[in-house]
């Protein structure tokens, strides 16, 4: 029986024998695979996803993009008794193991075998680290060879510093913080270098749970972890016995969470943009960015208050948006710096000022006159508004319309972009060219043309009026203005100045780029035109105490309000219109347009230049000013009361392009003697009678009757020049200044065949007037 015995123990015993051999076999195996996945040094790097920053032009934190919120802060600015109380709480061996701690793992299978249960964890500083690093966080037996395996490598790589650094940069505090520069942010609201004690020892409460160990969910649970982690620094001699209980004794003191205040969603959302285009997501989300943007946080918030507190509630669409909507773009002319930018009101995600494009009605206006200009067009040239009408290339004919339905006859440049006259408009983009302005307009920085298909914008009534296939962007009209206010000089739009990587590295930074698109005399020349819808036009809701320029927009049927105005420092365009482009915008029996938007504009244009100097439109070489003309005709004017003042203005011109004649209804001297002499001496049948006497101070004193370039002989008064407004006060004769005819006497050396023809052939007219110089002579002994 005995041998039997032994015989079956011997059996099992080689089982047993058996089965330990295949289990090391196969535990040697899987330990030789896990081997040989074991990471390289070279894979060792620690590359956490930091927070990327975002600033306003100031430096003032705009927001933060991030997965994970982390800011990287060296060892060294964090202070001792946080690096101790991180020690006592996770891993008080952590300067005498090699990333392994074997007493630890005992002691904790010693307290979970106790306790029935996982009571006590046995990882490492350098494990965690490994874990968070580097590997999943699902709880596989196999991830527990794995974090041995790269804590045995990151201990071989780093130092316990760099180690230690590394775990408190990347280790999960809760609410979103990683890290304890992020922790010390969002629970004290201050930098890690000012946490006192108990404020350490809190934060090192927390990587235990994140979410029951919270300082805010479970702020008792919170405060005995704290207070147990003070008595173990105690211990551990990192701090004395008297330090711990006063440090227990202090209150947990968080900083009130306020809801983060949302402001420039629009402006925010177009950065991002971009820079998602340019870095990609993992950089932009994790690679603690630092973005210095170009937004005037002070004229946002004006912009954003305007646009709330102006549109009316008309109603409420489907979706749930109170309509009408409105956009704002606010640029620094000089340097394309984008100074504010509302997308709607609310944050529907939806950017109205970039995204949307709508119809811009009389704001294309400005364009075509640009390019007249351009080709010798002058604020003075005269137009005819009438009815016209265009035969289309479908063979309709089309007969654009004034707002009001009327026509005004003769009327300069100057008054028709006043004014906003459609017909002088059409009219002119048909003398100009078509292909000339879009050409232009896309110089200027409009992209949204249609220049193919059936339906394009290569037409009379998409440029004049502004009825374009898709329509312009709020942003890009800006711009475009801007040209004019910056001297005919484009600079792009620009949101983004530089962008800086996590060690200092600058990855971009912008630099001006401007070109000239119009001269400088033509910008200067259409800032007074549209200075003068501001002060007498269209535009006349947009006046701010201040030179500024600008032009209204009102699309077909009240769909779109828009005004683009500027001063020589900002460039700011408004937009107002139903999301649902078929809806006019009439709410509660009022309708609303541009003059909604010339109000809203002045309103924003006044509080954000409230402290800046007034300054006006710099005047370039090569401009005449105070040039008197007719604006019937387009010619000279003299002030002698034969023109009405209401229809003289004093001009200004590109030089060389100032008118040479004067206007046929100047009345001169001879005009007026003719009625007193020239019936009168006819009657009497004497060309030898004076006439009655002719004043004594027919000549003013000090003046001169000289002959002119042109042969005409004119009284002048002294220091007056033609191209000067007169001197204030009466006349030293006591009458208005007339300026007398040419005369017809003959040159020394001329011929009356180098008279030509018709001058020899003589004019009536002609006779009269050296008939009446005759007797000038004989009145006045010459």
């Amino acid at each position: 029986m005995s041998g039997r015995t032994e015989r079956r123990k011997r059996r099992l015993l080689i089982i047993t024998v058996f089965i330990i051999s295949i289990l090391a076999g196969a535990g040697l195996g899987i330990f030789a695979g896990f081997l040989k996945s074991a990471p390289s040094l070279a894979d060792v790097e620690f590359t956490p996803r930091l927070t990327t920053y975002v600033y306003d032009a100031n430096g003032e934190v705009l927001t933060r993009f991030f997965t994970e919120n982390r800011v990287e802060v060296s060892i060294d600015r964090m202070p001792r008794y946080l690096h101790d109380a991180i020690l006592a709480a996770e891993d008080d061996g952590f300067y005498e193991h090699y990333g392994i701690d074997f007493k630890a793992i005992v002691r904790a299978l010693i307290a979970d075998i106790r306790a029935g249960a996982k009571v006590q964890g046995a990882s490492t500083i350098t494990m965690q680290l490994a874990r968070t690093a580097f590997l999943t966080q699902k709880k596989l037996w196999t991830r527990k060879l794995q974090e041995v395996l790269w804590a045995i490598q990151i201990e071989r790589k780093y130092s316990k510093e760099e180690i230690l650094e590394a775990y408190l940069n990347i280790i999960n505090f809760g609410h979103g913080a990683y890290g304890v520069q992020a922790a010390s942010e969002m629970y004290f609201g201050k930098s890690v270098e000012d946490l006192t004690l108990p404020e350490a020892a809190l934060l090192a409460a927390i990587p235990k749970s994140p979410v029951y160990l919270s300082p805010i969910s479970y702020p008792e649970a919170a405060m005995n972890r704290r207070n147990w982690i003070l008595g173990r620094m105690a211990d551990l001699g990192y701090i004395t016995r008297e330090e711990a209980e006063a440090a227990r004794a202090t209150p947990i003191e968080l900083v009130e969470r306020k809801p983060r205040e949302k402001v420039a969603p629009y402006f925010i959302d177009y950065v991002l943009q971009e820079l998602l285009e340019r870095y990609g997501q993992d950089l932009v989300y994790g690679g603690g960015l630092k973005v210095y943007t170009t937004l005037d946080l002070n004229m946002q918030r004006t912009a954003e208050e305007t646009l709330l507190n102006s549109l009316p509630n008309g109603r409420v669409d489907r979706n749930g948006l109170q309509q009408p909507q409105g956009a704002l773009v606010a640029i620094d002319p000089r340097n394309g710096h984008i100074k504010a930018m509302v997308g709607g009101r609310g944050d529907d995600k939806f950017n109205r000022a970039v995204l949307a494009k709508r119809q811009p009605g009389s704001a294309m206006k400005p364009f075509i006159y640009t390019v007249a200009i351009e080709k010798g067009y002058t604020p003075a040239t005269i137009m005819v508004d009438e009815p016209i009408e265009y035969v289309m290339a479908n063979g309709q004919t089309w007969a654009p319309q004034n707002y009001h339905r009327d026509h005004r006859g003769e009327i300069t440049l100057r008054e028709a972009l006043e004014l906003s006259i459609n017909v002088v408009a059409v009219k002119l983009l048909d003398e100009v060219g078509i292909r000339d302005v879009v050409d232009l307009v896309k110089k200027m920085g409009i992209t949204t043309l249609v220049e193919e298909g059936r339906f394009n914008d290569l037409g009379l009534a998409p440029l004049a009026l502004g009825g374009l296939t898709h329509g312009v962007t709020v942003l890009e009209m800006a711009s475009a203005y801007g040209v004019y206010a910056n001297q005919g000089v484009r600079v792009p739009p620009v949101a983004i100045v530089k962008v800086v990587d996590a060690d200092g590295n600058v990855l971009e930074e912008h630099k001006l780029q401007g070109q000239q698109v119009i001269s400088e005399q033509t910008a200067y020349i259409m800032n007074d035109m549209l200075k003068g819808v501001v002060e007498r036009g269209t535009g006349r809701q947009a006046a701010i105490g201040r030179p500024a320029a600008g032009k209204t927009g009102t699309a077909q049927n009240y769909t779109n309000g828009w005004f683009i105005g500027y001063t020589p420092s900002l460039v700011t365009a408004v937009w107002m219109g139903d999301d649902e482009q078929s809806q006019d915008m009439v709410y509660k029996g009022v309708r609303y347009g541009s003059w909604n938007t010339a109000q809203m504009w002045s309103e924003f244009m006044r509080r954000a230049l409230k402290d800046e100097p007034i300054e006006d439109f710099a005047k370039p070489e090569g401009i005449v000013e105070g040039v008197l003309i007719d604006t019937k005709t387009g010619l000279l004017a003299r002030n002698n009361g034969t023109i009405p003042e209401t229809e003289m203005r004093y001009e200004i011109f590109i030089e060389g392009t100032e008118p040479k004649e004067y206007s046929p209804r100047v009345k001169t001297l001879f005009d007026h003697l003719r009625e007193l002499f020239i019936p009168r001496t006819r009657e009497n049948g004497s060309s030898g009678d004076a006439g009655p006497d002719v004043p004594d101070r027919a000549i003013p004193d000090g003046g001169s009757m000289s002959a002119t370039d042109e042969g005409q002989t004119t009284i002048e008064q002294p220091g007056e020049s033609l191209l000067e407004p007169p001197q204030s006060g009466p006349s030293p004769m006591g009458e208005p200044e007339l300026e007398l005819s040419p005369s017809q006497e003959q040159m020394p050396g001329e011929s009356e065949a180098d008279r030509g023809t018709d001058e020899a052939a003589g004019d009536p007219r002609e006779d009269d007037e050296m008939e009446l110089l005759r007797q000038l002579k004989e009145a006045f002994g010459l």
